[in-house]
């Protein structure tokens, strides 16, 4: 145990661990140790994270144990570790002073990964093919050794399989598929068939090298994203840029972009014009312009011309990091029908123990039948009884759907949200940044008698200063156009769903509706502009006006969910006027000049009617989406909505929310495919070994079937294209995959 006085955190790379059932097995051997804490298992990224308290068991105790289960433990993180792009040397960059941090090739290299064909999977299977091999080779020369050939075989084969089931069993876990196999083979060979022993075995062993090939292909699909990650930059230092790690690059350094790079921090533009691809980011393949002030994120491909950029984010921070990291933390959030899959295969396993011992005991014991039959009968029931393609067949199709959201621009946390969007029937929409573009201009300044425009602009800047409101940034954006500097004031705070106010020379400035509107205020309201008053003390001291423009995609987007059988209502805090303004040509039910509280109240009306999708810009109306089943934040930009959104829309398109409610359902179906593959196959094959019809080998290959079949559909997934889908009412229609 180290000698550290507190909880450490660890992480490690498993390798082999290709299924819901590895993942288990690991879960249960640490879970209960001494001193092991918050232990969190993500399949499709392998990694393994827990917390280890003085007192209890090591670092090395961990791997030893899971080691012994046939994975391999490969340590990527712990309390004293230096940060993994720097674990190599470094050297001088070009300019020769050796402070710039240059770094070389060598350095930034990645760690390479063990390949399948020399895991211990793959060995087994050369282990078990090669014994079986050797069997039906002493058999054809001298076939009255042909049984003892096969015992051997079988014997041999049997090696790999056993430890681990003793290694399952000593961490109180008896009923596992290598425990089954270990008894079917015992069974077979104390009954005389030596042959299939050897096949069966050999069979197991192709099975899991099959799996552990489909769930390398579904990982892919999750490590496409991390891996357009750079890990290298060039800095810019004096009259030359040079190669540093990325980790390195801090907030107003400057970088250069060139063409067919791809940006590895958030940066905006200082100098130069280009197209950038940022697909990477939000799922749109054609590039964009962009110039001077623009932001970059970071997984932008530029295609044209070089670029100097500022950073304005740390490696660690950026928009495709937070990305990566949701996507994989995603994985790791299991949805309700996955739990239940869990919970049922508990007792499922012994019960098929149970039963399979009834087959093999019964009819001999009270009908006289043949007891060799039976037995063999008995432990074809047990092989069938394996449930890896029923553990399987959720979170495979989950995994392959998180990925291929991820690629579309879908940023979804977890199967609960898939499993809740296929559920969803109502769909409420904040108002400003969601059905319009979140671009607002200020339009109108109307002071009142005695105060200059200039300053009832400036005053209403300072309030909004620190806000991240659309309609603040429009109220400062205008201040700065016209060159003014707005007074430092002092205890500025946002008032949810009201303004803001803020402290000046003992006075509190407060921006805010109008208390009491007059027709003025109506007619620009009328217009589709949202009026707020600035009062000090109390007093008003003018209005502005702001008006923003209805995003282009709302009105098919509305009618795409509509399509899908799902009702839709704007809720937002505006006044009754701009907010009809906005709805009325979208024929779109709405609730004006809501409060947070009044918002969050009707979101539970809706969700005791049916799944309900809260549609915000990640900033405000927090309650409202955390209340909802599903609440989506629209656009990647605000870290809080990376932060706290159920989904996000990375391209910052009305039109994606249909894609991510066909997505969540075209999963949900897959799901179902896959349960009526895995319990339909196991069904047959039950009738089928009682009656004698399928021995042990079939027994084993349709489990194998089983779980390749469910792998494979779930990674259907992986091409399907929900914008292209056109789903009728209540989630049918047609599944387009490319």
């Amino acid at each position: 145990m180290t000698a550290h006085s507190q909880v450490e955190s660890f992480e490690w790379q498993v390798g082999g661990m290709d299924c819901a059932a590895c993942a288990g097995k690991i879960r249960a051997a640490v879970s209960g140790l001494p001193g092991v804490a918050e232990v969190e298992i993500a399949l499709m990224d392998e990694r393994l994270r827990l917390r280890l308290a003085p007192g209890g068991v090591g670092r090395e105790e961990v791997e030893r144990i899971v080691t012994r289960l046939g994975y391999q433990m490969t340590r990527r993180s712990g309390p004293s570790d230096p940060p993994p792009v720097l674990r190599a040397g470094t050297s001088a960059c070009a300019c020769g002073d050796g402070g710039c941090g240059g770094t070389s090739k060598a350095a930034l290299a990645p760690a390479a990964r063990q390949g399948w064909a020399r895991g211990p999977k793959a060995r087994a299977l050369v282990l078990a093919g090669g014994a079986l091999a050797a069997g039906w080779a002493v058999g054809a020369v001298a076939p009255g050794f042909e049984r003892l050939a096969f015992s051997l075989a079988a014997a041999v084969a049997l090696v790999p399989v056993g430890r681990r089931a003793l290694a399952l069993l000593r961490s109180g876990q008896p009923f596992t598929i290598e425990m089954l196999m270990v008894i079917a083979a015992l069974g077979a060979l104390v009954i005389g068939a030596a042959a299939e022993a050897a096949t069966v075995l050999f069979l197991f062993a192709v099975g899991e090298v099959l799996e552990g090939l489909a769930a390398r292909r579904a990982r892919d699909g999750i490590r496409a994203l991390v891996r357009q990650m750079p890990t290298v930059a060039l800095l810019e230092h004096g009259t030359h840029a040079h190669e540093v790690a990325a980790e390195t690059l801090r907030p107003g350094q400057i970088i250069h972009l060139r063409p067919g790079d791809r940006a590895a921090v958030d940066a905006v533009i200082v100098e130069g014009v280009s197209g950038l691809d940022e697909s990477a980011v939000t799922g749109e393949s054609l590039p964009v312009t962009r110039g001077p002030g623009a932001a970059v994120p970071a997984g932008a491909i530029n295609t044209e011309a070089l670029l100097r950029l500022r950073v304005t984010r740390p490696a660690a921070e950026s928009t495709l990091a937070r990305i990566a990291q949701m996507v994989a933390e995603a994985e790791a959030s299991r949805a309700p029908v996955e739990r239940f899959i869990d919970r049922f295969s508990r007792w499922y396993m012994p019960l098929v123990v149970v039963l399979a011992g009834g087959v093999a005991a019964v009819p001999p014991l009270a009908w006289g039948a043949d007891g060799a039959t039976w037995v063999y009968r008995g432990l074809a029931l047990l092989l069938v009884g394996c449930p890896c393609a029923l553990v399987i067949s959720v979170p495979a199709a989950m995994a392959a759907a998180l990925a291929t959201g991820a690629r579309q621009g879908l940023l979804i946390r977890g199967g609960a949200v898939l499993e809740a969007l296929a559920k969803l029937r109502h769909v409420a929409l904040d108002k400003t940044g969601t059905l319009t573009l979140g671009r607002p201009e200020v339009t109108d300044l109307l002071p009142r008698a005695g105060v200059e425009e200039t300053e009832l602009l400036r005053l209403a800047a300072a309030v909004e200063a620190g806000s991240s409101h659309p309609l603040a940034k429009a109220i400062v954006a205008r201040a700065a156009k016209a060159g003014l500097v707005p007074p430092a004031v002092r205890a500025a705070r946002t008032l949810p769903g009201v303004g803001a106010e803020a402290e000046l020379g003992g006075q509190v400035l407060r921006l805010a509706a109008p208390r009491l509107p007059d027709a003025a205020c109506a007619a620009l309201q009328a217009e589709g502009k949202t009026v707020v008053e600035l009062t000090c003390d109390g007093e008003a001291l003018g209005r502005l006006a702001l008006r923003d423009a209805p995003r282009p995609e709302a009105a098919e987007a509305l009618a795409d969910l509509a399509r899908l059988g799902l009702s839709a209502q704007m809720l937002t805090g505006d006044a009754a006027a701009p907010a009809q303004a906005v709805a009325r040509p979208l024929r779109l039910e709405h609730a004006a000049g809501l409060l947070p509280e009044d918002k969050l109240a009707r979101i539970r009306a809706l969700s005791a009617q049916g799944g309900v999708m809260m549609v915000g810009d990640g900033i405000n109306d927090a309650p409202a989406l955390g209340a909802a089943d599903v609440g989506v934040a629209i656009g990647a930009g605000a870290d809080v909505a990376i932060e706290t959104a159920d989904a996000v829309l990375a391209r910052d398109r009305l039109t994606d929310l249909p894609a991510l409610i066909r997505l969540g359902r075209a999963t949900m179906k897959n799901v179902r495919q896959n349960l009526a593959i895995a319990l339909g196959l196991k069904a047959l094959f039950l009738v089928t070994s009682v009656a004698g019809i399928s021995g042990l080998w079939m027994a084993v290959l349709a489990d194998t079937g089983a779980t390749v079949l469910v792998t494979a559909n779930a990674l259907r997934l992986l091409r399907f294209d929900p914008r292209r889908a056109r789903a009728a009412p209540g989630g049918g229609g047609s599944e387009p995959f490319r």
